[in-house]
């Protein structure tokens, strides 16, 4: 028996559903794309973070213990490129073809949570404490890795329904830039958590 579950699973829930930079994605293309068209999105997600989870717990944990810049540098890049999300986000205009083509696609966020701050910091601590590299290495990380991909694709799809289920209200053009606005805003305070 895994002694660890609970707590695995409580950490695990709170690391996927708490705002972040992938949840704002999904809630924002669910709201302009539709869940068909944000599927990409959480296919990327959801096998992204469990990758990252394997990279880490494989070797990168060591150079993340040896070298502690790596996470700074990190966070640097990814809160580029989380920058870069608010601003095409807040600049979308919303028109006919923009609708039939969503930005983010599956290798984007694949990659993406590589440098995703919340989901590096998330999977180092994940690794560090409920994989045993001693006993039961091999055991530890077939549930980790089992409950990562669990909580990462419920999340990231309750999240693209929230943005979904929001368009519902979307009656007019300025709604809809305000929505975008809102997730442009709240990806910006995301960057700025990291830093706080």
């Amino acid at each position: 028996m895994y002694q660890d579950l609970i707590a695995l699973l409580i950490f695990m829930f709170v690391a996927a559903f708490t705002p972040g930079p992938n949840n704002f994605l999904a809630s924002y293309s669910g709201f302009n794309f539709g869940i068909k068209k944000t599927i990409p999105l959480i296919c990327g997600v959801t096998f992204g973070f469990p990758i990252l989870l394997i990279a880490i717990n494989f070797g990168l944990i060591i150079f993340f213990k040896k070298f502690p810049i790596l996470q700074e540098i990190i966070k640097i890049i990814g809160s580029g490129f989380i920058l870069y999300f608010a601003y095409k986000i807040a600049s979308n205009k919303n028109n006919e073809e923009k609708k039939i083509n969503n930005p983010i696609k599956f290798i984007n966020m694949l990659f993406f949570q590589f440098i995703n701050p919340k989901a590096v910091l998330f999977a180092i601590m994940v690794i560090s404490t409920f994989i045993n590299t001693n006993e039961n290495f091999l055991r530890d990380t077939i549930i980790v890795l089992s409950v990562a991909i669990t909580f990462s694709f419920v999340s990231i799809f309750s999240w693209c329904l929230l943005g979904k289920f929001l368009r519902r209200f979307a009656t007019n053009k300025k709604f809809v830039q305000t929505f975008n606005y809102v997730m442009s805003f709240l990806l910006i305070v995301c960057v700025i958590m990291f830093y706080v």
